[in-house]
């Protein structure tokens, strides 16, 4: 160990508070005592370090002093990135500094021209709020906060991504509060004060955790400061002046359960500051010899009123060294080098000291991987934001315009942070296991320590079972569970998780701690192996991720059920579907009940008259299970009040399964029992409309376009009439037809009809007749018109498409034979796109579109696809776009698609399987987005799947994307590449696409090239 005292390091023989090391290396700043204001001066580092830069006349000393502090500077802390300075004064204020462009040498103003400022370094905001001299201030891990204490008793956090915005004030000491210092895991934050007290915050909902008062009861006189610290491993806490048999200690904290069992003793005086070394050492190996590998250790120094210090390693009993009498009088402040191996120590008496030690004397360093393995093992989550991150902080940026989507990166991941007030977790999208940094283990090991009893009438003792979750990550899956978590101790987290819960409804949209009626009134049955008892209780389908039920007044079980009542009420008439997702059994679903319900179901589907679109949305409600069939809740009323005591079986809901072949395709009518004329024999494969007197229909909204269909309300000779009578606007028309009608369909420019005689009509929205009368070969099964497009399916199962205005057929007596595989097939949907493209579902969950230029069937979505349950891209969704939920594509795969429905249950399959499987799901979508030519989720999909090839660094796909869409610079006759897709411009889509892929640095020679290449492009 080397040991100096750099005497140029001087504030004029004024005191020194404070001083702190660059995150570099190059430079530290020391607070304190000026002329006649407080004092802030940045020193180089490089003439303490080595003494040939001492004695070398060129190399500036001192690099900047700054006198704004109107009085004594107690504090000076630097950023974690190093870009700013913080300092806290006498003056109640918090300066924040940053390096400015240098003009050229300004000199102190009164002084000789040698002091002058060899670096500029400007106020650049100045934080009011406290009442009192500032003590102490301290960044948070990533740079999320800036916490000051002051002698007002009180700690101000700010908002250190948008000064200068108060976070919060922490209320509660009773004495002056001068010391801070944050948990590196972004948990929590610790301050002392004079009120014999240390306490714990913690940043979740800045409550008090834990206030620990036991070792500073005995403690007589005041230190200056009281500067505590956390250990690098975030275990430990170690505070300054605290006594143990009236002798001076500095208290060690430890973090599971805040027990106070051991300190570090032998100073002579009270203990005013305490600084853990930054980094994790572990024993270095003696050369050759293969030693068992060592625990590792960290290393703390500690400084004391009594002139001395002391450094300690977690792995002795005994200090690593003690120097007495280092200074004439007390230790204000203590710095290490970010390599661990320098420390600077400042006193009272206005000079510094800088220790140097060897890897001998305190260990290997570990290395940042190493560190954040410790990390992930004690807290489930690394330390890192993302594994890249590290490496790619020091790359340089070469492009102005990859900056500007850098910082752009930055910002909004700031704004998530600030919103979701969750600390350095939010940005880190891949770990979904940690609960604001608390992972579910500790959730799951502080519940068992508070258990919930009640007592039964006769006065035995029963303790209420809790619900665990399983230790999955991903469950914070809205779509699996649209309502904020239930959490312990009712603690108001809610709403920092409502950005994060809310994902996939409306931005922002509120959320309370009860459940939010559910857009889709889906229920998903718990796990079958979570089916204790406690669930038994309240048959509630949640599924059981985080129901982390509160130990507070209200009995737990009780306190779930009254909100499921209310969750039944809030949603009247939606019919909520519990999806048996494969392999998950329903809690009741007996087979007897099930039989005798499947009557019910027939019986009821065959009288109902339900309304076409209602049936429309139950399908699209039904999510297919892989083995089971569906089960179907009367509307809302899922749960009843239970009474006390054990349920009786038969009073729980009984599911009703829902046989899909009865389905008719608009299941309004019963099937045909109308005499048509003979036709040719066909099978008839799906199910027809019957006749009806009289019916109406909306066809069109915009603008508003009704249909009134009379049949036989008049016989002339012998043939009964039907009219049509259509009002566009309040303007009517009629026509008549010589059979009945029995479906029709329209859209704002087209109006068609189906007659009993196989008979297909088409009208203009006017009531011209536009195409001549087509005799089709079976019964008209379902019709829609979709601009002006009309396309009918038949029940002997065959599909016709006609472009109106050309007199045009599209797709001509294409049979559904191909797609209908299987017995009890049929069709459960069908639409026609805007676009002229038929899409029909099917019963077994599949659905399938006919693209007219490939002239076959193609898949564009199936319910039961493992993929679509197993992809996982959550963290790519973009932020501003509302998921297009109306293209027919959405329509199709239903709330199906919300990301990651089994993502929870996967959590344990590995990275890279879960990453081709996203892969193959998004590139899925954009094929089955490019085949229904529905633009605007091709353009949502493609910025997802891009966003995800950026995230998962897949650079062949990305370059070959950016090649399809840039096509050929130069025109020539033999390239085939159209510029458009869709409509859209592929070369604006890439515009669109190169601000994603600026966000990872890891791309910048392949951002650069193609920013280049458009450049050119546009001024050709």
């Amino acid at each position: 160990m080397k040991l100096l005292k750099p005497s140029w390091v001087s504030h004029n023989g004024k005191p020194i508070f404070s001083v702190d090391i660059h995150p570099d290396g190059t430079k530290f700043a020391t607070g304190g005592q000026g002329e006649d204001s407080g004092k802030v001066m940045i020193w180089n580092m490089a003439p303490v370090l080595r003494e040939e830069d001492e004695k070398n006349e060129n190399i500036p000393k001192m690099l900047c002093q700054m006198d704004n502090h109107l009085a004594c500077v107690n504090c000076v802390r630097w950023s974690n990135n190093g870009l700013y300075l913080a300092s806290g004064g006498d003056d109640k204020l918090v300066m924040v500094w940053k390096r400015a462009a240098l003009i050229g040498p300004s000199t102190v103003f009164g002084s000789s021209n040698k002091l002058a400022n060899v670096e500029q370094w400007r106020c650049v905001m100045i934080l009011r709020n406290h009442t009192g001299d500032v003590m102490d201030v301290a960044w948070s891990p990533h740079d999320v906060w800036l916490a000051s204490c002051s002698v007002d008793n009180t700690i101000v956090i700010w908002n250190a991504r948008k000064f200068p915005e108060m976070v919060t004030c922490l209320r509660g000491h009773t004495g002056l509060v001068k010391g801070l210092t944050w948990d590196p895991v972004g948990k929590y934050i610790a301050s002392q004060a004079d009120d014999h007290s240390l306490k714990v915050w913690r940043t979740v909902d800045w409550q008090m955790d834990a206030n620990i008062t036991k070792p500073f009861t005995e403690c007589g006189g005041t230190t200056h400061v009281l500067r505590l610290s956390w250990s690098p491993d975030g275990q430990y806490l170690v505070s300054a002046h605290a006594m143990n048999n009236s002798g001076p200690t500095a208290q060690i904290v430890e973090r599971d359960g805040w027990k106070t069992n051991m300190d570090f003793v032998g100073h002579r005086k009270a203990v005013t500051v305490v600084k853990f070394n930054p980094k994790i050492f572990k024993k270095k190996q003696k050369n050759g010899s293969s030693t068992k590998p060592s625990c590792p250790y960290c290393c703390c120094a500690v400084g004391s009123k009594d002139r001395s210090l002391s450094v300690w390693l977690t792995s002795l009993k005994r200090p690593l060294v003690v120097i007495h009498d280092l200074f004439d009088k007390s230790i204000m402040d203590i710095s290490w080098t970010l390599t661990g191996l320098g420390m600077l120590v400042c006193s009272m008496d206005g000079t510094v000291a800088y220790l140097d030690f060897s890897l001998d004397e305190l260990g290997d360093p570990l290395s940042e991987e190493e560190k954040n393995t410790i990390h992930q093992s004690i807290y489930g989550k690394s330390l890192a934001i993302t594994n890249t991150e590290a490496q790619l902080s020091t790359t340089i940026i070469e492009n102005p315009e990859m900056l500007k989507y850098q910082q752009e990166r930055q910002n909004s991941a700031q704004a998530n942070t600030a919103a979701a007030g969750a600390g350095p977790e939010s940005s880190a999208p891949k770990v979904n296991s940690v609960m604001n940094g608390e992972s579910l283990e500790d959730i799951r090991k502080n519940l068992l320590k508070k258990q919930v009893e009640t007592r039964t009438a006769d006065g035995r003792r029963r303790i209420t079972p809790l619900c665990i979750a399983q230790l999955d990550t991903g469950d914070f899956s809205p779509a699996l569970f649209n309502s904020a978590p239930i959490l312990p101790s009712g603690s108001s987290m809610s709403n920092q998780l409502a950005p994060q819960l809310n994902s996939d409804s409306s931005p922002g949209q509120p959320s309370s701690l009860g459940l939010r009626p559910n857009q889709d009134g889906m229920l998903t049955s718990p796990p079958a192996n979570s089916t204790n008892k406690g669930l038994e209780d309240n048959n509630d389908g949640v599924k059981s991720s985080l129901l982390l039920t509160s130990a507070s007044k209200m009995e737990p079980m009780k306190a779930l059920d009254s909100r499921f009542t209310e969750r039944s009420k809030a949603t009247p008439g939606v019919t909520s579907a519990i999806s048996s997702t494969a392999g998950l059994t329903p809690l009741d679903s007996r087979p007897k009940d099930g039989i005798s319900a499947l009557k019910d179901a027939k019986t009821k589907e065959e009288t109902s008259s339900d309304s076409e679109d209602k049936m429309a949305a139950i399908n699209k409600n039904l999510a297919f299970g892989k083995r089971k069939p569906e089960l179907l809740m009367d509307g809302g009323e899922v749960v009843e009040k239970r009474k006390k005591g054990r349920p009786r079986k038969d009073k729980m809901a009984a599911p009703i399964p829902q046989s899909f072949t009865q389905i008719t395709s608009p299941p309004e009518r019963e099937p045909s029992k109308a005499v048509a004329p003979p036709a040719p024999a066909v099978v008839l494969k799906l199910p027809t409309p019957s006749t009806q007197k009289s019916f109406s229909l909306q066809v069109s909204m915009e603008p508003s376009v009704f249909l009134d269909v009379e049949n036989e309300m008049s016989v002339v000779a012998g043939s009964k009439l039907s009219q049509l009578r259509c009002s566009r606007d309040g303007r009517d028309w009629n026509t008549l037809l010589p059979s009945p009608v029995i479906v029709a369909a329209g859209s704002s420019d087209v109006l068609a009809v189906a007659c009993e005689d196989r008979m297909l009509s088409v009208f203009s929205c006017c009531g011209r007749r536009l195409l001549p009368a087509i005799q089709l070969a079976t019964p008209v099964s379902a019709l829609h018109c979709s601009a002006h497009f009309v396309m009918v399916l038949t029940a002997g199962a065959t599909l016709f498409v006609w472009d109106v205005p050309k007199q045009k057929a599209l797709v001509k007596n294409e049979s559904l034979l191909t797609i209908l595989s299987g017995a009890d097939t049929t069709v459960s949907q069908s639409l026609l796109t805007q676009q002229g493209i038929p899409v029909i579902g099917l019963s077994n969950g599949k659905s399938y579109c006919f693209s007219s230029s490939l002239e076959t069937w193609t898949l564009i979505a199936d319910k039961g696809d493992s993929l679509v349950q197993c992809a996982d891209f959550r963290s790519c969704l973009p932020s501003h776009d509302a998921p297009v939920s109306s293209g027919p594509l959405a329509v199709m795969q239903g709330r199906n698609l919300n990301a990651g429905r089994l993502a929870s249950r996967l959590s344990s399959t590995p990275h890279h399987l879960q990453q081709s499987m996203t892969l193959a799901f998004l590139e899925n979508q954009l094929a089955s987005a490019l085949t229904l030519q529905s633009s605007q989720e091709y353009r949502y999909w493609l910025l997802i799947y891009a966003r995800f090839l950026v995230n998962e660094g897949s650079e062949y796909r990305l370059r070959e994307l950016c090649k399809e869409l840039l096509g050929p610079v130069h025109r020539s006759a033999a390239s085939s590449w159209e510029p458009t897709t869709l409509g859209l411009h592929k070369r604006e889509l890439l515009r669109e696409v190169l601000p994603v892929i600026g966000e990872n640095l890891r791309f910048q020679r392949l951002f650069t090239e193609y920013q280049d290449q458009l450049e050119l492009l546009r001024n050709k």
